[in-house]
């Protein structure tokens, strides 16, 4: 009995890590590695090294940025729980939470957590998010709860937030200087589907030519 208590409490739950920038990545894992119950399990830069790393070592847990190189944080989020429904996750993102967090959990994500929080608050998601329940802020909390009782949003919010996920990763891709061939070769559709996309982002942002819509994206952007 001793011995079987022994094994159970050697158990580790294992962290995987998606962040585009190494320095990140670091931190978060000498933190983790520096908790008697928790491990990393590999960590990666971009949506698509995360998809065949995760495959081969299938974390406990995948901490995940929101913005990524290529296809971003939401749609990797999707790609993780269409695939691994079993594997948790948290969003650990410097953007901000009133427009991403909604996303990240309709996405499947357990949680998100603003990177500028205390090393502390960060465990506690962690260890909140493995316990099967959800971390959010209770400005994240009160939002969807008036948006709830509302029916509607908040008129004063970034008009960002009325595009779809695919049309915010399409504009984010645009503001990083992608081109629709890139775009389309990046989100593995066609040409036509971004252009597609590119002109319900005009409708909804009023935006009336494809140089303004190029500033605008490149413009928030920046501004993240």
């Amino acid at each position: 009995m001793d011995k079987r208590i022994t094994i159970l409490q050697k158990r580790k739950y294992k962290i995987f890590i998606v962040d585009d920038h190494p320095i990140v990545r670091k931190g978060l894992s000498q933190l983790i590695n520096q908790e008697p119950d928790l491990t990393t399990s590999g960590e990666a830069e971009d949506a698509n090294t995360a998809l065949e790393s995760i495959k081969k070592n299938r974390p406990d847990l995948a901490i995940i940025d929101i913005s990524l190189k290529g296809l971003d944080g939401i749609e990797l989020i999707k790609k993780i729980k269409e695939r691994y429904p079993d594997i948790l996750i948290l969003v650990v993102s410097m953007h901000d939470e009133t427009l991403f967090a909604e996303r990240a959990l309709r996405a499947g994500a357990k949680g998100y957590i603003m990177k500028q929080e205390a090393i502390e608050k960060v465990m506690d998601a962690i260890r909140k998010v493995l316990k099967g329940e959800l971390y959010i802020s209770e400005k994240v909390s009160e939002n969807i709860v008036k948006k709830f009782i509302d029916g509607k949003k908040d008129p004063t919010k970034s008009p960002v937030e009325i595009l779809s996920d695919r049309e915010l990763e399409v504009f984010n891709l645009i503001g990083q200087g992608y081109k629709p061939r890139q775009i389309a070769d990046t989100l593995h559709v066609s040409v036509k589907t971004v252009e597609s996309y590119r002109s319900k982002i005009k409708e909804k942002l009023n935006l009336n030519s494809s140089t303004e819509l190029i500033k605008h994206a490149i413009y928030w952007v920046e501004s993240r």
